[in-house]
Formats: C-alpha cells, sequence, structure tokens
C-alpha cells in the first residue's frame, strides 16, 4: 500500500465520482477509508461532506447512507400514491427534502410482493429507468410496511392563529395531535383532513400531545358525503380507476350474437333492490318436459359475462385484482370496475342485448339436481323488477311491468322454489335469522329514517338460485380438473363449540357433545328458542360461533349452507372471485379464447388469500359508515330514552342494541352507580357484587342517550334502571351506618407491625 503522503486528499469531483460508482449503502466510514482520511484530515473531510450536502452534491437517506444529492437511495422507503395508465403502481418518496417534485417511482403490477393499497408504505430497492431523460425509478419490492398507526384521519380545528389540533374519526383512537401551523398545508376549521404522524422528536421531552403534518384535506364534516369517505379514506379503498383502464372500458364494443348461443328468445329477468343500478344475474324456470322427470324443474341462471371484457393482463384486470370487490355504502357504491362497464355493457339491462355465461339446471320433484349445463350466449332480458315488485306480482298486486309476466315467467320461478326448497330442507343450511336495517337517504345525503329489511320469499327466491348455480360451478370445474377459487366456510372450532355449550347450559338448553357437527345441530337448538326471550340472543352467540368464509384454491366445503363444494360465479361485476371462476369454466368447456390464463393460474392462491383480505377491509367500510350513519340520524335525539337489547358484555360495561334504529351504543360499567359489577366471560354478562344484579347478552334494556357522535359513529348511552338505583341507595345508607360504627372496630396493625406478623408466619 502507498504511503499516506502520496495519497492526495480528495476533491468534491473525487468523492463524486466515488459514490457515482459505488451505488448501494456507503456512509462516511467507507468514503474516509476509500481515501484514507486518517487524524486531523477527518475534520476537513466532514466539512467537506457538509459543503457537498448544502450545495446539493451529496445526500444522506436511510440509516445514514450517502447517495448523488437530487437522486434517490438504492434502497428507501416509498408510499403508493396511485396507479398508472397501465395498471402499474406509482410512489414516492417518504423522505424528500426538496422543493422540487422527487423524480417518478414505478413499482410494475406483476411484482409478486407488490400486494399494496394507495397510502400503503415499502421498503424497495430502486434501478435507474432507461431511456429516459429525466431521472426515473423501477422498484422491486422488499418487504410491505405496517403503517396503520403512521397516518391518521381526523378532525381539523385551530386553536388559536399557530396551533391547532386534530381529532381522530377512528373511536379506538384517544389521542389528539398537534399540529404546527407550518404544517397545517391548507387545512381549514372544522375539515376533515389526513396527517401523518412521523414527526422526527425535536426535544428529548416525550410528555405532551402527539404531532401530525397534514398530508389531504378531504372538506367538511357536516357534508354527507363525508360520512362515507371518512370510511373509504381510512380504509385505503380506491375511488378513482387508471386512465388506460376507464379509456378500455368506455371502448368496449356492444355485444352481437357472433358464435354465440342464442338466449333472447328465453324471457329471462332480473329481480334486484329497488335502486340497484348494476344487473348480474338473470332467472327464468319451466317445468321439465323430460317424461323421465315428472314434475321435475328446468331453471336457468343467465350471468353477465365480465370475462369477455375484462381479459387477462388488461389495465381492467389490474384495477379490478387491487380493488377486489366492489363496496356498498348507503350513499353511493365504490364499483370494482368503471362505469362504462358496471352500469353499462355488463349489466343485464331490461329490453338491451347482453352477453352471458349462463347454466341450465335440472331439479327432480324432491329438488334434488339431477344435471347441469353451461353455455356462453347473448341474452336480453325481458324485464328488471324490485323484489317488492316480483313478490307483489305472485301475491296478486301486479304492475303494469310484471302483467305480461305472470303465468309465463313470475309463477312458474315461484313454482320452481317451492321445488328447490324440498332439497334445502334436505341438506338443511344453517338457518339464522338476523335482522336487517335499512337506511333512507333524501336527495341531500341526509339521514331520513333507519328501517327494518323485511324478508321477503323473493330475496330467498333468488338467494337459492343463485347457490345452485355457485354449486354447479364448482362441480364442473372439479369434474374436470380445473383450478378453481373455491367460497369456503370451515367447521366452528372446537373451543367456540366449547364456549357455546357452556353459555347454553347456563340458560337450561344442552347441546351435545362429540357429535359430527353439522349445521342441523345448531338449528334444533334455533327451533327450542323460537318465541322466546332468548331467541335473539342464542342467535347472536351461534353467529359469533361460525369460523369466517374466506376464498380458497384449497376444497374445505362450505359448513353454513351444508355443501360439500361450493364457488361464487353469480357477481362477477362486483366480485373478482367470481371472474376468476367464469375464466376457469371457459377455459375447461372450450367456450372461447379469453379463459383462465396462465399469469391467472401462476398467482391463484396469492389471490385467493388478497380478495379474502379486500372482502374483510369493505366489510368493515361498510359497518363503520352505517355506524357513522346512525349516529349522524340519533344525534337529534340525545336525551331521550331508548329500549335496546345487551349486543356485548365486557369488563368496560354493555354495548347495546337499540331495538328501532339497530343503532350500537356503549353504556361505561362506571357509570352504573349503585353497585360493583363483575364479569362473567362464559356467561356473558356483568353480575351485582351487593344488589345480586344481572344484565346478560340478549337481556332488555332501557338506555338514555347521551351523546352521539357523528366522527366516529359512537353512541354513549346510561342504563335506566331504578331496580339499580333503589338498592344503590339502600347499599350507600349500609355503607354509612357501617362507617359511623365503625369507631369501635379493632383498628388495622401498623405498617411495622404488619410486617412483624408475616415474619412469625
Amino acid at each position: 500500500m502507498a504511503p499516506r503522503a502520496n495519497i492526495p486528499f480528495p476533491t468534491k469531483d473525487d468523492i463524486l465520482a466515488y459514490v457515482k460508482d459505488n451505488p448501494g449503502k456507503i456512509t462516511k466510514r467507507d468514503i474516509a477509508r476509500a481515501f484514507h482520511i486518517r487524524g486531523d484530515q477527518r475534520i476537513v473531510f466532514k466539512q467537506l461532506l457538509r459543503e457537498m450536502t448544502e450545495d446539493g452534491l451529496l445526500d444522506m437517506g436511510r440509516k445514514r447512507q450517502i447517495h448523488v444529492g437530487g437522486e434517490l437511495p438504492p434502497v428507501t422507503v416509498v408510499e403508493i400514491t396511485g396507479i398508472d395508465n397501465m395498471g402499474d403502481l406509482i410512489a414516492r418518496p417518504t423522505e424528500w427534502k426538496f422543493d422540487d417534485k422527487p423524480p417518478p417511482i414505478t413499482i410494475f403490477a406483476n411484482d409478486k410482493r407488490a400486494n399494496l393499497r394507495i397510502r400503503d408504505q415499502a421498503l424497495v430497492r430502486l434501478n435507474r429507468a432507461r431511456d429516459v431523460k429525466e431521472i426515473a425509478y423501477i422498484a422491486s419490492v422488499i418487504r410491505k410496511l405496517e403503517t396503520t398507526s403512521a397516518l391518521v384521519m381526523g378532525v381539523f380545528t385551530i386553536e388559536d392563529e399557530n396551533i391547532a389540533h386534530v381529532q381522530p374519526t377512528d373511536k379506538k383512537n384517544r389521542d389528539q395531535y398537534l399540529i404546527a401551523k407550518c404544517d397545517w398545508n391548507g387545512a381549514k376549521d372544522d375539515e376533515l383532513v389526513l396527517i401523518d404522524t412521523r414527526i422526527k422528536k425535536t426535544s428529548r421531552r416525550h410528555m405532551g400531545p402527539k404531532r401530525g403534518v397534514v398530508k389531504e384535506c378531504l372538506g367538511t364534516l357536516d357534508e354527507p358525503k363525508s360520512i362515507s369517505l371518512i370510511a373509504i379514506h381510512s380504509q385505503g379503498i380506491l375511488t378513482e380507476f387508471s386512465d388506460q383502464a376507464i379509456i378500455e372500458a368506455e371502448k368496449s364494443v356492444p355485444p352481437e350474437l357472433g358464435n354465440r348461443t342464442d338466449l333472447r328468445h328465453i324471457p329471462l329477468i332480473t329481480v334486484d333492490p329497488a335502486d340497484a343500478r348494476d344487473h348480474d344475474d338473470a332467472i327464468w324456470a319451466e317445468k321439465d318436459n323430460d317424461p323421465k322427470n315428472k314434475d321435475g324443474w328446468h331453471v336457468m341462471i343467465a350471468i353477465a359475462d365480465v370475462a369477455h371484457y375484462v381479459t387477462p393482463g388488461s389495465a381492467l384486470e389490474k384495477d379490478a385484482w387491487i380493488r377486489g370487490n366492489s363496496t356498498y355504502f348507503p350513499d353511493r357504491v365504490v364499483p370494482m370496475l368503471p362505469e362504462a362497464l358496471s352500469n353499462g355493457l355488463c349489466s343485464l339491462k331490461e329490453g338491451e342485448d347482453r352477453y352471458t355465461l349462463a347454466v341450465h339446471i335440472w331439479f327432480d320433484k324432491r329438488g334434488k339436481k339431477i344435471r347441469h349445463k353451461f353455455v356462453r350466449g347473448l341474452m336480453r332480458s325481458a324485464a328488471g323488477l324490485s323484489y317488492e315488485e316480483f313478490q307483489n306480482a305472485h301475491e296478486g298486486v301486479v304492475s303494469d311491468k310484471a302483467a305480461d309476466l305472470l303465468g309465463t315467467v313470475i309463477n312458474p320461478l315461484y313454482d320452481a322454489y317451492e321445488c328447490l326448497k324440498k332439497g334445502r330442507e334436505y341438506r338443511e343450511p344453517l338457518n339464522l335469522v338476523m335482522p336487517e336495517r335499512k337506511i333512507e337517504l333524501d336527495d341531500k345525503g341526509n339521514v331520513t329514517g333507519i328501517y327494518p329489511r323485511k324478508a321477503l320469499d323473493a330475496h330467498k327466491l333468488v338467494e337459492e338460485f343463485m347457490i345452485q348455480a355457485n354449486v354447479a360451478a364448482a362441480e364442473e370445474l372439479e369434474s374436470k380438473g380445473w383450478p378453481c377459487i373455491y367460497r369456503i366456510h370451515e367447521q366452528p372450532s372446537e373451543e367456540k363449540l366449547n364456549n357455546l355449550r357452556e353459555f347454553l347450559g347456563s340458560l337450561g338448553f344442552a347441546f351435545a357433545k362429540g357429535m359430527v357437527q353439522q349445521p342441523k345441530l345448531f338449528n334444533n337448538i334455533l327451533r327450542k328458542v323460537v318465541g322466546s326471550p332468548h331467541e335473539e340472543v342464542i342467535n347472536v352467540i351461534i353467529l359469533r360461533t361460525q369460523s369466517q368464509a374466506i376464498y380458497s384454491t384449497d376444497n374445505l366445503g362450505h359448513f353454513g349452507l351444508s355443501l360439500a363444494r361450493y364457488a361464487h360465479f353469480t357477481s362477477p361485476i362486483r366480485r373478482y372471485a367470481d371472474l376468476m371462476v367464469h375464466r376457469a369454466l371457459i377455459g375447461a368447456l372450450n367456450l372461447g379464447p379469453d379463459g383462465l390464463a396462465k399469469q391467472d393460474r401462476a398467482k391463484l392462491v396469492e389471490t385467493a388469500a388478497h380478495i379474502s383480505k379486500t372482502e374483510r377491509i369493505s366489510m368493515i367500510a361498510e359497518r363503520e359508515s352505517t355506524d357513522r350513519y346512525v349516529a349522524a340520524y340519533m344525534a337529534q335525539h340525545v336525551g331521550e330514552q331508548f329500549s335496546a337489547k345487551i349486543a356485548g358484555v365486557s369488563r368496560a360495561g354493555l354495548f347495546v342494541a337499540f331495538d328501532e334504529s339497530g343503532g350500537d351504543g356503549f353504556i361505561p360499567v362506571s357509570s352504573m352507580v349503585g353497585d360493583y359489577f363483575r364479569h362473567d366471560k362464559e356467561r356473558h354478562l356483568l353480575e351485582g357484587e351487593y344488589t345480586g344484579l344481572i344484565y346478560q347478552l340478549g337481556a332488555a334494556v332501557t338506555v338514555r342517550l347521551k351523546e352521539a357522535n357523528r366522527m366516529t359513529g359512537g353512541l354513549l348511552c346510561e342504563l335506566i334502571d331504578e331496580q339499580l338505583t333503589s338498592k344503590g341507595n339502600r347499599k350507600k345508607t349500609a355503607s354509612r351506618g357501617r362507617r359511623q360504627g365503625g369507631k369501635h372496630r379493632k383498628a388495622p396493625p401498623s405498617k411495622k407491625g404488619h410486617k412483624a406478623h408475616q415474619q412469625k408466619r
């Protein structure tokens, strides 16, 4: 090695060239070693690096790694900000110190680790994009980073001209975030904002409120649309499609018969909610004319042929995969597909030609399926009826639209359903009765009422037809040896069954142990409690005992429906799982060139896990939105009394469901003055230590609404129970008497005496 005296001190150009030639984990120490910086030269060297950093020639990234100024380090943290025209993800670095925009970063959609959504963060490895004039990067994902606690949505409130705070919309987050004036970023008083809580500490003090920086302004809380907007943003649900996906959707060509089966002579009808805009299934039935199948039925379920328009590798495909499903709110739908398809060419509109993938199914007189046959065709809906219109026509109140179809379509569908019910009763699926509520809005999006949703035979009819089509799809793919995304529902775990058994035992009901688990065992219990005070609570507990239904490439059956094989096939406009089943059927039955592609098969397991996750996200968003709408409606009734039922019990208090609105409220145990309550987890109850009063899951109670928080959806209540109040008053009187007579009791030992007493023992 050459003597140190012969090695010149590096210039700025020397250091810059070295950093460019050695991209990677370069620190000050690495550069010092490369140029043999020692002794007193370290001070000059550090000053040189400081000047280069201030001049923008160098920059310091994660873990004090040095890279060329204006460029990003090879490994960095990025945040997903959108989707480009090709369906690939767009990202930006989480740390960027310069005034100009950071260079663009692209993550290809086929990156196996790119299971990312808008506002997700990931650790990535960057490579400079070639053949571009400006700096741009292609990123490969190293791993996704958990950022649930970093980005917080809340209401922005200005305290004074320099300070504001943000109250989170998430009722589980009880923090309040301080926002300095320089971090407001245009936010206004009482506005919904998204803040970043990752702020470097400027002080060693750990006391005081947490801090944040406003990243995005989302409108005011008073706007009705903000209710669903909170849920959309908090769960990271995409509302915008890529430009390329919209172009592909709008360029879609109206259907022509071609070599498809012509089904336009069959009077298929759609039956949906009155406000539905996308119609993806149609039904029809007739008596089977085969003399060998006397009193049997031939039914047909025609489903929108979404696979014709959403093809493998397209931008539409990429956008649909990321979303996984549509999400439904009281005031809007966030669709899986652009409106040109979801409400246009894929929707089975009345009187318009539409592509369809349909299944014919034949049943015997006992409701047992004999055979089925899939066809790819062209259909024309004879009518689009609401559930109520369909039901009323069958019961004799016939609308003008339904009049011509009553004898030829509507009544045969109900007659076929009577046959299919026999098969359903034989297999006996789980028969839970859970009340549903409908939120009604005016034109401005304000809640005008919350009403129980009436269960009609029309709902059950359509549901049974769809179940049979889904079974046929799973059976067809299994018989052909083709891969399938099944809808599975495993039987309850032994732990949950034991807890159920103990709870039922406390109410005087026996639940056999050691028997093969079948839905009818639960149904036997449900039949025994019909009309009893325990009916609702036992329905709730049995529901909580069940496993969660998910998507899987392994067929584990569907316990709740009592089916050996089951797949989602009937809603491809709003569920990606159904689209994959359609493609598999097209490939298995040679119904066209757009069947299950090689890339589909390669990531089918990943897709099943991904869409199970997106489904849960949508369910959470829909539930949170409903809670906030109910809170907005109930805010005008603060101070009033309501009848309710106990829907949950914890050490902290009672969760209650309002009988009229279905809203979920909470009674803190600290507000239940008059006694000390102990929590019995197995029996789902609170029991008063002094009064002996018991508040158990399912019990009817009277509550007073104290607070309705529109922001979080929380309803704070207090229990109205004269029995508790009167017994509590007697307890206070007795306690006061004991305290007054306490002067004659032996005084407790001193700490010193007590310690000596312990030592003797």
